[in-house]
């Protein structure tokens, strides 16, 4: 958290601060209206010199750039002149502390996140402010996993625009060179009614990482439903076990059961074919409950700690998955996304 008041010394400049508060009302889950505010502002000035940002504040016209409203050039003004916004004051009080009370150790040690949405499918923010997000929180890596082809409702990647991606996730890694930061190549794959895999196996062989989800037909009987889940796991390609009973606990799209199937029987199809379970760190799926989430664990699984985030606030989900993790006393080591990229590369291609 800052310790910074409204007022004080800024020195970070005005597209800083419209960046910071957007990252703050994401991470505090407020409507995506306020963020796109100030997301849309700070696009705004970007490609604007300083000069004529500050020429603007002078004559009481930033309002006519496009994109800048009332509420956002308040906090320009304020950035300009070398002060706190008292907005972004405001927001570092309510929102800037960790997200949980516990887990602080478990979150410092994950090195990167598996599973992360951009605007390519149902995310908000493009890939590169994706990644610059995943720098700033300190990580090593992240994985870019927008949707597969069937989730139309998401706009998922048709096999010609996921190639087409794998090129801007290689431009963006260039840009970024030296940073010590890699976005990786993913995906969050439908996993089919017969247990398939919605993606073909040679894009999915040109991935790093894949997690696959179950997201249709979430009330299919028990016993299809785990054969369907089993027939993923046994997928070479496969190396994550997304939200694995698909419910919803809170939130603005309402609740949802999860769904039901034999969890040993998947869990030790997991721990059998070295796939790790996702502690889905959304505060509105908490995937997997607390029970199955200890079976997991007495049964051998891995497992990757993610944010499943749609906007660079929600990467800072973390804490979350990690609060519930060491709650359930799981081994670090068992966590993969604690692990050195190398280490997870040569897991995820085995």
């Amino acid at each position: 958290m800052s310790d910074r008041g409204a007022g004080d010394s800024w020195d970070g400049g005005p597209v800083a601060a419209l960046r910071r508060i957007a990252f703050l009302l994401e991470r505090g889950r407020e409507d995506t209206y306020k963020v796109k505010a100030f997301r849309g502002a700070a696009a705004a000035l970007l490609p604007m010199p300083e000069e004529q940002v500050e020429a603007a504040v002078e004559a009481g016209t930033l309002t006519d750039l496009p994109g800048v409203g009332a509420s956002s050039a308040r906090v320009i003004e304020e950035a300009v002149r070398g002060r706190v916004p008292e907005r972004l004051a405001r927001l570092e009080e309510e929102y800037g502390g960790p997200v949980t009370a516990g887990g602080q150790d478990l979150r410092a040690a994950l090195r990167g996140d598996l599973h992360s949405h951009s605007d390519w499918s149902d995310g908000g923010s493009p890939i590169e402010e994706m990644a610059f997000t995943a720098i700033e929180l300190g990580h090593e890596y992240l994985v870019l996993t927008d949707h597969s082809p069937r989730l139309k409702v998401a706009r998922g990647l048709s096999a010609e625009r996921l190639t087409r991606q794998l090129g801007v996730v290689d431009a963006v890694n260039e840009h970024l060179g030296g940073a010590g930061f890699t976005l990786l190549k993913g995906i969050e794959v439908d996993i089919l009614d017969d247990g398939g895999l919605d993606q073909t196996d040679e894009l999915l062989a040109r991935l790093d990482v894949r997690v696959a989800s179950v997201h249709s037909k979430l009330k299919m009987d028990a016993d299809a439903m785990t054969r369907r889940m089993v027939g993923a796991i046994r997928n070479p390609r496969m190396n994550v076990l997304g939200h694995c009973t698909g419910r919803l606990v809170t939130g603005n799209r309402g609740t949802r059961p999860g769904s039901q199937f034999d969890a040993r029987t998947v869990f030790e199809a997991c721990a059998e074919h070295d796939v790790a379970v996702e502690i889905n760190s959304r505060p509105e799926r908490r995937d997997p409950p607390t029970k199955l989430l200890e079976l997991a664990r007495d049964t051998g699984c891995l497992f990757s700690i993610d944010s499943d985030a749609h906007a660079p606030g929600q990467l800072d989900f973390l804490g979350y998955g990690c609060e519930r993790a060491e709650q359930a006393g799981i081994d670090p080591d068992r966590i993969v996304n604690t692990w050195p990229k190398d280490r997870l590369l040569a897991w995820a291609n085995r």
